[in-house]
């Protein structure tokens, strides 16, 4: 985190210099006298060596970083099994030296989806809000932006982000572990705003729309990919308990619901890029997860609905700039 501090002149974030030393001396102090899984996963991070990587490679579908004999079998023994302990991998794939996380998500599905239609991420500052394990992050570092910075609360993501950038140290890949509530006002930051898979798990959907376009620069672009309703009746959905499962599931709106928040929030050049059904191709169970997926999220004799009735979960990805 102090690094991002370092860097403050060279990212052109002076303006906000104050507040974001605030924000990293608070989640300083938070993870020195954490408990929970916040420790255990820290003393896991804490544990694992040093390894300089032979090779890096970030442009492939699987983020790459060394090779199976830059390790010797009980150093490879020893990270295999921290690996583990840091379960589970949601998003990726990665392969470290040679240990393939086969993730639950075949997250370069989404990010060949949305590629062609964004902007060149070169010499952009970036915010990946719900950054996960970094994976889009290290896929974005690959295109020479100037800065990368991802929000993520759990714990578990955090040090899996930690885990890959102690062995990649990308030097303009940064993550702060916090919702994007706890971002300060800092006024126009980002050029770009990847915001995936994170929307819907909010109560106030366009409150939120309105303060990531208030930390954008004047065109800058959000990439936002949601839950949707394949209809444009001005319709939303409001799960009455849980959707595929899930507790924190609030508004998932049609594509004309989506444009109207957007538009509300002060976005303009609105546009939906992607429509695709979420396929077992796409998101399964694997053993770098303990927890079910999509099959189980499904009715069993009609996968075309949840287990609790709705439409089976499609997703959108929409473009816009900030005004």
């Amino acid at each position: 985190m102090e690094r991002l501090l370092q860097h403050i002149q060279e990212f052109k974030l002076h303006h906000c210099h104050a507040e974001l030393e605030a924000l990293i001396h608070k989640k300083r102090e938070f993870l020195s006298q954490a408990r929970g899984n916040f420790l255990k996963f820290r003393q896991v991070f804490e544990n694992i060596q040093d390894h300089l990587p032979s090779s890096i490679d970030l442009k492939n579908r699987v983020v790459a970083i060394g090779a199976p004999e830059d390790l010797g079998p009980e150093e490879s023994k020893r990270l295999y099994e921290s690996l583990d302990q840091l379960r589970p991998w949601r998003k990726g794939p990665f392969d470290l030296f040679g240990i393939r996380i086969d993730s639950e998500w075949q997250s370069w599905m989404k990010w060949e989806r949305l590629l062609p239609h964004i902007k060149d991420l070169r010499g952009r500052r970036i915010l990946d809000i719900g950054s996960s394990n970094g994976y889009y992050m290290f896929r974005a570092a690959a295109h020479e932006p100037l800065m990368v910075l991802g929000l993520e609360p759990q714990s578990y993501f955090y040090y899996q982000y930690l885990v890959i950038q102690k062995f990649l140290n990308q030097g303009n890949v940064f993550c702060l572990p916090i919702p994007h509530d706890e971002w300060p006002k800092t006024g126009p930051c980002f050029d770009t705003v990847f915001c995936m898979g994170v929307l819907y798990h909010r109560p106030s959907p366009v409150d939120m729309l309105k303060s990531i376009h208030d930390s954008m620069t004047k065109g800058g672009e959000l990439v936002l990919e949601n839950l949707v309703l394949e209809t444009r009746q001005n319709l939303c959905l409001f799960p009455e308990d849980r959707y595929a499962k899930m507790r924190n599931i609030y508004f998932i709106p049609d594509l004309s619901v989506m444009e109207s928040w957007l538009c509300r929030a002060g976005f303009g050049n609105i546009r939906c890029v992607d429509l695709t059904r979420t396929s077992p191709g796409e998101q399964r169970k694997t053993r770098w997860i303990q927890t079910e997926s999509l099959k189980d999220f499904l009715d069993p004799h009609d996968p075309d609905k949840t287990v609790e009735g709705y439409p089976a979960p499609v997703r959108a990805i929409f473009l816009a700039e900030a005004g």
